[in-house]
């Protein structure tokens, strides 16, 4: 299914441990079978050291594969632990365990213990290489990935940086292993407010694919399908619907005008019309989401009538249009197109397994992203970080998911620092103009009470103070 959007803006490459045994071939230890004389010369081979680090990353690696991440995270430790007892603790393999650990405890939300490791592993490499060592970039892409889900994207781009000039020194200015990079520095550029940064680092993406590929090839696609989705997020939406147009004319040339790789970019043009500006705010336009409707319909239309067509790109098509129109607030057509596409999932083993996850439960459609401080100030936050350290507040609000897929039933549960009112609103505001695919049962829509939504922010005891004093003037 198409996502609606990219939860984490950069692949993390898992590092292996001990090279040279996490790459061989598993090896098949001999049981002893019957027949055989207990004084036999047999005897299993003793298991090194090494051996034993080598499985244990191996266990690691599928663990991270499958999201056990719990388990995961006590495997990563013994790995550390292993590494130590093998190679030392200034080792290039124990560096790597620190980053495999790293990656773990990002993917569970523990973003300052990930940037302590990332950031000793990126210590001990730098001591038994040089700061521009190809070892770097990954350690350094998960540093800054950690600072900016932690809330500081500005030190998030100088990190960033620096890994693109480790990848420029390494593999050439143009490599495309950089291409993440540049994303993940647009992406915190947005973070802080800074559309015009963000555009030149997606610019230099462009740049990158076009001198990599043809103009006007399918290989140039994947590309324009990115970047579409970045000038969406930064709210430049008749760059991005013309850069859909675009990977849609190249399809169309070179596919056919009834390919099925034209699904994706029509269901995504279609959603441009759901207008989103760079201050979060969505407009409906008759006439916008009149146009929209033909890019999902002719979706639909590829999907269920191309030869080749699979029950996934069906069910694909047909939740993009039934989630247009709850969009469009027209529930009663939207609900039709999801007994379709419920009627479809049902028939399909694997396809149960998708409508518990699309249709069983409700799923945003259009939500903004709420502040993550009370102040905006980011020299602020750099320069009074040891005066003025952040703390965290937050606020937890119930709601109800109606049958038109819209919020209903507010209700604050608690806001911790209760003195951050325009906080609270804006919080409740949002959440009231949110939009859901509300969720079925035995393919009729229901409504979904007892929701709860808790947010997480940054304030510093100076904002605290000020907002208190605010309160107490205005009683006075």
């Amino acid at each position: 299914m198409i996502k609606n959007s990219r939860i984490i803006i950069f692949a993390l490459i898992f590092v292996g441990v001990s090279a040279s045994h996490a790459q061989d071939e598993e090896q098949i230890v001999p049981v002893a079978e019957e027949g055989i004389a207990e004084d036999s010369d047999y005897s299993v081979p003793e298991v090194t050291p090494e051996d034993e680090l080598a499985a244990e990353f191996e266990l690691f690696k599928q663990l991270m594969k499958e999201n056990v991440f719990d388990e995961a995270d006590t495997v990563a430790k013994r790995v550390v632990e292993l590494a130590i007892r093998t190679h030392g603790p200034q080792s290039n393999e124990f560096a790597k365990a620190l980053t495999n650990l790293a990656i773990v405890q990002f993917q569970t939300e523990q973003y300052d213990a990930a940037q302590q490791n990332f950031e000793s592993a990126i210590e001990i490499i730098e001591d038994n290489e040089d700061r521009l060592n190809a070892q770097l970039v990954n350690p350094l892409k998960g540093l800054g990935a950690a600072q900016l889900e932690s809330g500081r994207p500005d030190r998030a781009v100088k990190t960033f940086k620096r890994a693109v000039h480790v990848t420029h020194v390494n593999e050439g200015p143009h490599n495309l292993d950089q291409l993440d990079l540049l994303e993940s520095i647009a992406e915190s550029h947005i973070r802080m407010g800074d559309l015009e940064s963000a555009k030149e680092s997606q610019d230099a993406i462009y740049a990158i694919n076009v001198r990599e590929y043809e103009l006007d090839t399918p290989e140039l696609v994947p590309s324009l399908l990115r970047r579409a989705e970045w000038q969406h997020k930064a709210g430049f939406i008749f760059d991005e619907r013309a850069t859909y147009r675009r990977a849609i004319r190249i399809i169309e040339e070179h596919k056919g005008r009834d390919t099925l790789d034209l699904v994706e970019p029509l269901i995504l043009l279609g959603r441009s019309y759901f207008y989103l500006d760079a201050s979060g705010q969505v407009s409906f336009h008759d006439s916008s989401m009149s146009s929209g409707e033909i890019y999902f319909r002719r979706a639909a239309r590829i999907a269920e009538e191309h030869p080749d067509t699979n029950w996934q790109v069906v069910a694909q098509a047909q939740l993009a249009l039934g989630d247009y129109y709850m969009y469009n607030n027209n529930p009663q057509r939207g609900r039709q197109v999801y007994l379709d596409a419920w009627n479809l999932l049902s028939n399909e083993e694997a396809g149960l397994d998708v409508r518990r996850v699309q249709l069983e439960q409700v799923v945003p459609l259009k939500q903004n992203k709420l502040p993550s401080y009370i102040s905006s100030d980011e020299d602020k936050k750099a320069r009074d970080e040891k005066e003025d350290p952040l703390l965290q507040g937050s606020i937890s609000i119930s709601y109800t998911v109606s049958t038109r897929g819209r919020a209903a039933n507010l209700r604050l549960i608690e806001a911790r620092p209760a003195e951050f009112e325009k906080m609270t609103n804006l919080v409740q505001r949002e959440v009231r103009r949110r939009i859901y695919r509300p969720r079925l049962e035995g393919g009729e829509v229901v409504e979904t009470p007892d929701l709860i939504l808790v947010h997480k922010y940054f304030y510093r005891q100076s904002d605290l103070d000020a907002a208190r004093a605010a309160i107490e003037a205005e009683s006075k």
